[in-house]
């Protein structure tokens, strides 16, 4: 075997799990039985990836051991601050480990050593031996291990690509000449995360600059005369904790654990033991690009006929419940291929005489206002379904079609659909109004399992066992070479688009009691359900745009991107590519040096996104040219240049699609393009919404949004009464906040003042600490602290709700809108302070942002409602945040002002008034 053959992967197990967990911490990954499935699915990905990459001839996994080690007998406080392990962490253990022994890779430790000592012993050991072996982790640590065969392998995080380190880069990375040398950085830094003292007051900087002055921290600490200052003192009284922290970070390399080769050797997986892992977790995509299957099931072609998989519907302590997941195959169904005229005579009787009635289109594609219907599927009762074909010509298929409008605008029968919004939409091309009382399956398990994903597969498998036909048995995967339904046979498309109804009017019998059961059947009713046919109008309306204006506003910032470039230049004394954050970094901090201590991202690269550069705007007049050209080139590329693009062909408009499913929160999403995002903050920003215009001179644009909604739902559900008293007469909150934080009278506030209290106000209920306002204000810490102190003796109400919505989360597991949609909080009661802490921020947020969100919900069916009552030629257009745009034509402008102040005001009655902006204008701009 040369080298290349020789190729052994150590993984640092703990290490890529904590990272796995972390990477979804805002946006966990919950199963149909409420399993945070986060680390277990972030380490399946990094597996695989390393896997398909490296293709290792030799691997393991290595596990740290609940015992101490010999770094804890000799320093007692070695770790001792370290958090617990999340208790949904905990609990991925075992699966994590049943993986990688469905992988057929051993699993490795040693009791009273760690990972990173196990790790390299069998690196210099295998090193001994021939090998070249690669040390999977993401912990700096490891670079001390590094030689001419050993690596750093540090997995792909934050949109950098898998980072391998010799010599040369660990020595480039640290400024040191032998990578040893990083042991002596990591004693004099020390380590705040295994609570390795170090030197205090030396970090990185300080500590690489003694090293390449010193060589060890042996040396440093016997010629310490050489040093000044405050370093000196330093050094000279931590001597011993130096010396100490030294030898805690350094990697044992005699660790009784021997190299095996022969067991190292990497294998082929247990296809049924990962298949039965991945069913249980409900990865299907794992499954499909492991094991080459759609999950469940057999592979990913025409047939259908291997065995079906098994999932996991329970668990106890001693075993675990299976339950077969089925096919079309193996289910005993009557689907009706229907292509003629009597048999769909035949199915419009059966159709007029039903209560309710399951339906779906199949489309040419995924845009509803710009594709063609290749076929209709019904169903009224689960395992029986219709599939009618409709011919390409428009006018032949509209006549199908038109043979159950009376069907689809019943209002007395029911309509059962997932997404059904999408199909509503597709039919109005066809000249149809769905009408009458809606089920959308999806809407409904958003509601009962807000952070599971809704597609149609995902309910199928997860809550009826049985798992579809995929679409890309019919038309291929996408890309260049995917089919349109129009090409796949009609016989064919038959039993797919007949199992979706039928499938559709199954999972309404199972969600129906199970919305019940939660509470929210009456959210679904009353606000979500009737939501639907709101979200569709709009959606059909679309909104006009001005093409020329973004074409002039594209050219003028043509102009002011070349004028920013060239004053970036002669403010660096240099040519640089201005779009690389690398080389942003090295102008401001290397050649400019702006700041004493840049941060740097964990590749090691200095760090200059927004947020880091928007805080250094005063250090240079450079970082506000640079953050401008952001700015010009993030609007002209996202929105200037691309808009026009997605302007429909049939009706010249700008069609975006509302999401009711993505957002925990309840707030509605935007997409396709997403009108939600348009900036407003600042000056170019505001200029794109010039473009957005009436339909013609005798429309004008009319928008309402509410004021301050957020601050006056918290004075209503807190019941503050220094808050609802500055509302009640009619106060800026803002300064009213701030003459009280200040102690001064409301007269008397500055702006600075109210800047400051302002940024509480909005946030507190996003827990807000003193560090952040300090950083967000550009204040000394101790003066945020005060401002968030004064902030909760004035508003002593606001405090109480935070502590009791923090309570009841504990004890129920979920916090609630006024209304009762649900925010699940599984962590709350994590013993880790990390995990724990973004739990309780949700429960404080989740009642506020969730109630604003229904608000407006209710308010834009209200609207839309009476509107169509009156036979209005206005229409609702947009929803953007807590702001409505409408087409208002000129004759109904003040009749329309008085009704949506009135139904937006009204839509939940607050203990405190509730203030709604209404503007008009001949461009959104204008009327905003």
């Amino acid at each position: 075997m040369d080298n290349q053959d020789k190729r052994l992967f150590l993984l640092d197990a703990f290490a890529l799990i904590y990272r796995a967990y972390f990477a979804f911490i805002k946006n966990p990954r919950i199963n149909s039985k409420g399993m945070n499935t986060s680390a277990v699915f972030g380490f399946t990905n990094t597996l695989n990836d390393l896997l398909k990459r490296e293709k290792p001839t030799h691997i393991a996994v290595v596990f740290d051991t609940s015992e101490p080690t010999v770094r804890h007998i000799e320093y007692p406080a070695y770790k001792a601050q370290r958090e617990e392990m999340p208790e949904d962490l905990r609990k991925s253990i075992p699966y994590i480990k049943q993986l990688i022994e469905a992988y057929k890779i051993p699993i490795l430790f040693a009791h009273g050593y760690e990972a990173d000592d196990v790790i390299g012993t069998l690196a210099k050991k295998a090193e001994k031996v021939g090998y070249q072996t690669f040390m999977m982790t993401p912990d700096k640590d490891y670079g001390q291990l590094v030689s001419k065969n050993i690596f750093m392998y540090k997995p792909a995080s934050h949109g950098n690509g898998v980072e391998i380190l010799g010599v040369k880069e660990i020595c480039a990375k640290f400024e040191i000449k032998a990578p040893e040398q990083v042991i002596d950085i990591l004693g004099l830094m020390g380590d705040k995360v295994d609570n390795i003292p170090g030197i205090p007051g030396v970090g990185e900087k300080t500590a690489i600059q003694l090293i390449k002055d010193y060589g060890s921290v042996e040396n440093l600490v016997q010629n310490t005369s050489g040093l000044k200052g405050k370093l000196k003192e330093k050094v000279e009284n931590n001597i011993e904790q130096a010396l100490l922290s030294k030898k805690l970070a350094t990697i044992i390399l005699d660790v009784p654990i021997e190299f095996e080769e022969d067991k190292l050797i990497m294998e082929e997986p247990d296809q049924d033991a990962l298949r039965e892992l991945f069913a249980e977790l409900e990865f299907r995509r794992a499954a499909s690009i492991v094991l080459g299957e759609d999950l469940f099931g057999g592979e990913n072609t025409d047939s259908k006929t291997s065995t079906p998989t098994k999932i996991a519907v329970e668990e106890d302590a001693e075993e675990k419940v299976f339950q077969e997941i089925k096919t079309i195959q193996d289910t005993e169904h009557t689907y009706h291929f229907l292509n003629d005229a009597a048999g769909r005579k035949s199915l419009h009787a059966i159709l007029s005489k039903s209560k309710e009635i399951c339906f779906d289109t199949e489309t040419t594609g995924l845009d509803a206002n710009n594709v063609e219907i290749v076929g209709l599927s019904f169903s009224i009762k689960p395992f029986e379904a219709y599939y009618i074909p409709l011919p390409d010509n428009y006018n032949e298929a509209h006549k199908i079609i038109a043979e159950f409008k009376d069907i689809f605008e019943n209002e007395k029968t029911l309509k059962i659909g997932q997404n059904i919004k999408y199909d509503m939409n597709v039919l109005k091309w066809y000249d149809i109004e769905v009408k009458g009382p809606l089920f959308d399956t999806m809407v409904a398990h958003f509601l009962i399992q807000p952070d599971m994903r809704h597609n149609m597969n995902v309910l199928a498998e997860t809550y009826l066992h049985y798992s579809p036909v995929s679409i890309e048995t019919l038309i291929g995967k996408r890309g260049k070479g995917q089919l349109s339904m129009r090409e796949v046979d009609e016989a064919i498309i038959s039993d797919y688009a007949a199992e979706d109804a039928d499938v559709t009017i199954r999972l309404k019998e199972v969600f129906l009691p199970m919305l019940d059961e939660t509470n929210t059947l009456k959210l679904f009713n009353e606000v979500e359900t009737p939501l639907i046919p709101v979200l569709a109008s709009m959606e059909a309306e679309g909104i006009r745009l001005d093409k020329s204006a973004l074409k002039e506003l594209s050219l003028e910032l043509e102009k002011d991107v070349a004028k920013i470039i060239l004053e970036i230049y002669d403010l660096a004394g240099m040519e640089f590519n201005i779009a690389s954050p690398k080389q942003v970094g090295e102008v401001l901090f290397e050649k400019l040096n702006i700041v004493d201590k840049p941060k740097k991202t964990k590749t090691g690269q200095y760090a200059t996104g927004e947020e880091i550069l928007s805080k250094l705007e005063d250090k240079h007049v450079i970082v506000k040219k640079i953050l401008e050209y952001r700015e010009i080139q993030k609007l002209k590329n996202t929105y200037v240049d691309t808009l026009p693009t997605l302007v429909n062909p049939r009706t010249g408009r700008l069609h975006t699609s509302y999401n009711q499913v993505v957002a925990v929160t309840g707030r509605l999403s935007s997409d396709n393009p997403n009108l939600q995002n348009i900036p407003v903050r600042t000056e170019r920003g505001r200029e794109i919404r010039k473009a957005f215009v009436p339909r013609n001179e005798e429309f004008v644009l009319l928008a309402a949004d509410y004021s301050q909604i957020e601050l006056r739902i918290i004075a209503d559900l807190s019941g503050d009464e220094g808050m609802q008293e500055a509302f009640s007469k009619g106060h800026d909150i803002h300064a009213a906040t701030a003459a009280k934080v200040y102690g001064v009278d409301l007269k008397d506030v500055n702006s600075d003042m109210r800047r400051n209290a302002k940024m509480v106000n909005f946030g507190i209920i996003y827990g807000i600490s003193a560090f952040g306002l300090s950083e967000r204000l550009n204040i000394p810490r101790r003066e945020a602290a005060d401002i968030i102190e004064q902030y909760f003796i004035k508003y002593p109400g606001v405090k109480s709700y935070m502590d009791e919505s923090v309570a009841k989360a504990k004890e129920m597991g979920y916090v609630e809108t006024i209304l009762g949609r649900r925010r699940y909080l599984r962590d709350i009661n994590s013993g880790n302070a990390v995990v724990r802490g973004f739990a309780e921020r949700n429960a404080i947020n989740a009642p506020i942002q969730g109630s604003a969100a229904d608000m407006i919900k209710i308010a834009m069916i209200s609207i839309h409602n009476e509107m169509q009552k009156k036979n209005m030629k206005s229409k609702m257009l947009l929803q953007v945040h807590d702001e409505l745009v409408f087409d208002a034509h000129r004759s109904e402008l003040d009749e329309l002002k008085i009704l949506v102040e009135d139904k937006m005001k009204n839509a939940i009655p607050l203990k405190v008034p509730v203030e709604v902006g209404i503007g008009t204008g001949d461009n959104w701009l204008q009327a905003h």
